[in-house]
């Protein structure tokens, strides 16, 4: 029996149809060549009977319309060509019948349509897996959940299989150094390498080997070396040969066979109660449950993982793909980092379909899953759909803590401006994966919400028409199209949709979570009298180094089933034979399975916590499994063995004992000895142009000529504000007369006190029958300075200009504000 999981609750299907058929591939079933197409082209038109129903009507507009191309499936599933004939051109009714048989409606993904054409199967794209998001998309909306809003998790109980030996990678790099590493030093270090002049990961031919080893370890089939990444990128999809393909690939097999057979078995240890094995893989997609679609327009969840096209799943023609350029990377788990120099950008063509449809709505939300580099970066524009830095449709942009919105509309100019921002008090960005939504309407005009709340902060230029919204535009996300409004950080997904969401909308999608996760459902209907019984675990690919394991419960496909009064206790996660040697939370768990814990829609929550475990062969090779300390009347004693304490840590370089203060401590603290507050108009202008020439760290080092430039020029404002405010001035410079001429006025040595005392007072820290601190530049030192300083600036015929009194007593500010004895913590 099947589950269905509607956003965290599961719920028992009524019944579970999956309607399966052979397709039958053109030519026998070999992959045909992909063609990139991104719109259906069109056909003749359609001359047959009209749709006998409703549901008829709805798979004709749906999928059929999107199939019937000659160059999709209507080239070999037609009226006179191979079964089935779903994408037939003379009746639609008979295509419908045809259709049924390959489709599961309940469950779109499960469909044989869509597993066919994810499996190489005349995809019309360059990655299968776009093919079959696509074709997933437009059954779904012919099944219905278009009108529900919604994606619904189908529990799929996985193929039972016992924990079984394997091979596992040893933690030394000594037996790649002496097989494959020769080969791709030899062969491929122009790439992958750090040091190449245009460096490409993953590093497997590294300088280092230990750091080439780590990187190679996920391209390697210990098991089945012929399936090794590192040698169908040779056979297959041949990939820089250095002499012929299929000789090329024979070698680095061969290698691989080599390093393999040197690694013993790891047999699994008999006394241990497990539970029974699977890959990630093999569990139920879990990512993107239950989300509101019902107006999509362009959808990325960046699930193809190599290539440089960011695919538009969304369904809607044509497909707005993205084309990658610069630094930006796929990620593990299904997303891309973003790096200086990086964007990723479609066709003006292609993008046209936004403007032409949003204008007709006059309201859109941009929707994105993202998770910023850092909150330093301004001016930083995540999703963009515009013609330069100067004129625009929208923009979501991030500002340091704030997130900003852009919007063409009758209230605003051609750039979207004045832009929208949120409150920098809330300081509602930040470095972490975050949802952010942001929707427009013509009453309310642009609102921000994340991680389902709306922030509170109204758009003073509320509504309007979208009607001069330019369709020549193209969309990019992570930059400008002139490319001088970089984003960094990673993306998991973007979506635009074609209506304003709600909250309720945008909390459901919140809910509904993101990325490559997947319910791993771990049998245990052998250990216990409960049929269909399975530990549950939602799991992800972490990042490309570990897995995350979270939310276990126990839940049982048999609705009927029940738990009575089972133990359980001490549970570990295995990979590949053996327990994982870290990342075990579950061995606190101690707690009894009953009817009085047990939903049968939910099952029995039996932890809050999340784990990590290193990832090994990767995530379609290394396989999971669980053991138990007591589970029913089964148990295992665990003697853990003594730990071992560590060696006491190397001593690192020496440090100095003092630091930088970096931008903000610098403005704060210019604010606090002067009185002049940071939100004075000059003063704020001054700190926002030098800002990123501050220190942006405490580390000595760090600091360099640029630097000073930018410290004096802040100091000066300050200063000049100071000097200027009389009330300011006298509260500071007690005494001190601006009217009378420098070089006369400052000839007295008690006139120069009247600055100089002051500030070495409130920067230099130094009071009258204080004790000075031996960490910094002596107040005598600091007076001598000043005094130099002041005698230099009154000598000559300046000394006798107006106002030149002033602007000695600024100077010797800056001077002091801006030295050491400030910047120096």
């Amino acid at each position: 029996m099947t589950r269905l999981l509607p956003m965290t609750t599961l719920i028992r299907s009524a019944s579970a149809i999956a309607l399966v058929a052979v397709l039958t591939a053109c030519s026998g079933g070999a992959p045909t060549e992909e063609a990139p197409i991104t719109q259906a082209p069109p056909v003749a038109d359609y001359t047959g009977p009209a749709p006998a129903n409703a549901d008829v009507q709805a798979f004709k507009i749906n999928l059929w319309e999107n199939i019937k191309a000659n160059n999709r499936c209507g080239g070999c599933h037609n009226a006179t060509g191979q079964s089935p004939r779903f994408a037939r051109n003379d009746d639609v009714n008979l295509a419908y019948q045809e259709a049924i048989g390959v489709v599961d409606l309940p469950q779109p993904d499960n469909s044989r349509m869509v597993t066919k054409v994810s499996g190489g199967h005349n995809c019309w794209l360059t990655a299968t897996s776009a093919c079959g998001d696509t074709l997933t998309v437009w059954i779904r909306n012919w099944a219905g959940a278009v009108a529900t809003g919604g994606r619904q998790i189908q529990l799929q109980p996985p193929v039972l299989r016992d924990v079984g030996a394997s091979k596992n990678f040893p933690a030394s790099s000594a037996g790649y150094a002496n097989t494959i590493y020769p080969i791709v030093t030899q062969y491929c270090s122009r790439c992958h390498s750090e040091s190449a002049a245009t460096p490409q990961s993953p590093y497997f031919a590294s300088a280092d080997v230990d750091v080439a080893y780590a990187a190679a370890r996920t391209k390697i089939n210990l098991e089945d070396p012929a399936q090794s990444r590192l040698v169908l990128r040779l056979r297959d999809e041949f990939h820089n040969c250095w002499s012929d393909c299929a000789s090329n690939a024979n070698t680095m097999e061969q290698a691989i066979h080599n390093f393999a057979d040197a690694i013993p078995l790891t047999q699994i240890d008999p006394s241990l109660v497990t539970s029974k094995a699977l890959t990630l893989y093999e569990g139920t997609i879990a990512a993107g449950g239950n989300r509101f679609e019902n107006n999509l327009l362009a959808l990325y969840e960046f699930k193809t993982g190599t290539g440089n096209t960011i695919y538009d799943t969304s369904g809607v023609e044509p497909a707005l793909n993205l084309n990658m350029t610069g630094d930006i990377t796929w990620v593990g788990g299904w997303g891309v980092n973003v790096k200086t120099g990086g964007k990723a950008q479609g066709t003006t063509a292609a993008s046209k379909k936004l403007a032409d449809t949003i204008r007709l709505t006059g309201e859109y939300s941009i929707e994105v899953w993202a998770a910023p580099a850092n909150v330093m970066q301004e001016d930083a524009f995540m999703v963009s759909y515009s013609g330069g830095t100067m004129a625009r449709n929208f923009t979501l942009a991030q500002r340091e803590y704030q997130y900003q919105a852009f919007n063409r509309s009758s209230t605003t100019d051609t750039n979207g401006e004045p832009f929208m921002i949120t409150a920098a008090a809330d300081e509602d960005a930040q470095a972490s994966l975050q949802h952010v939504v942001l929707t427009f309407d013509p009453v309310n005009g642009r609102r921000i919400y994340v991680n389902g709340e709306f922030t509170g902060d109204n758009d003073a230029q509320t509504g309007g028409s979208l009607n001069d919204w330019d369709d020549t535009f193209a969309f990019v996300l992570g930059n400008e199209t002139s490319n001088d409004r970089q984003w960094t950080g990673v993306m998991r997904l973007v979506a635009i949709h074609s209506r304003a969401l709600t909250l309720e909308q945008i909390q459901q999608n919140f809910a509904a979570g993101v990325g490559e996760r997947y319910y791993m459902l771990f049998s245990v209907s052998h250990l216990i009298n409960v049929p269909q019984s399975y530990i549950m675990f939602e799991a992800s690919q972490y990042d490309s180094y570990g897995y995350l394991f979270s939310k276990p419960a126990f839940i049982s496909l048999d609705g009927t089933a029940v738990p009575d009064n089972i133990p359980l206790a001490g549970v570990r996660l295995g990979v590949n034979g053996a327990e994982a040697t870290a990342g075990q939370a579950y061995i606190p768990l101690n707690t009894t399975l009953s009817s009085s814990n047990y939903l049968p829609e939910t099952g029995q929550p039996l932890s809050q916590i999340g784990t990590v475990v290193a990832l090994e062969k990767g995530p379609d090779l290394d396989q999971f499994f669980l053991t138990f300390e007591r589970i029913g009347s089964n148990t295992h004693t665990v003697t853990e063995p003594a730990l071992v304490p560590p060696p006491p840590p190397a001593d690192g370089p020496p440090q100095p004992q003092y630091g930088l203060r970096t931008f903000d401590e610098i403005n704060k603290t210019f604010s606090n000895i002067t009185s002049v507050p940071v939100t004075n108009a000059n003063v704020a202008q001054t700190y926002n142009l030098v800002k990123q020439a501050l220190p942006s760290t405490e580390q000595l080092g760090t600091f360099g000529a640029s630097q000073q430039t930018a410290l004096a020029q802040l100091a000066i404002e300050y200063c000049n504000e100071l000097v200027d405010d009389g009330t300011l001035r006298g509260g500071f410079f007690p005494g001190l007369n601006l009217n009378t001429t420098a070089n006369t006025y400052f000839a007295s040595q008690a006139n120069r006190d009247l600055v100089i005392d002051p500030l070495i007072e409130r920067v230099v820290g130094q009071f009258a029958g204080s004790a000075e601190l031996g960490t910094q530049p002596s107040a005598a030192e600091v007076r001598t300075e000043i005094n130099d300083l002041i005698a230099k600036l009154t000598a000559g015929a300046a000394g006798g200009q107006s106002g030149r009194t002033a602007v000695v007593a600024k100077a010797s500010c800056a001077a002091v504000l801006g030295s050491g004895s400030l910047l120096l913590q």
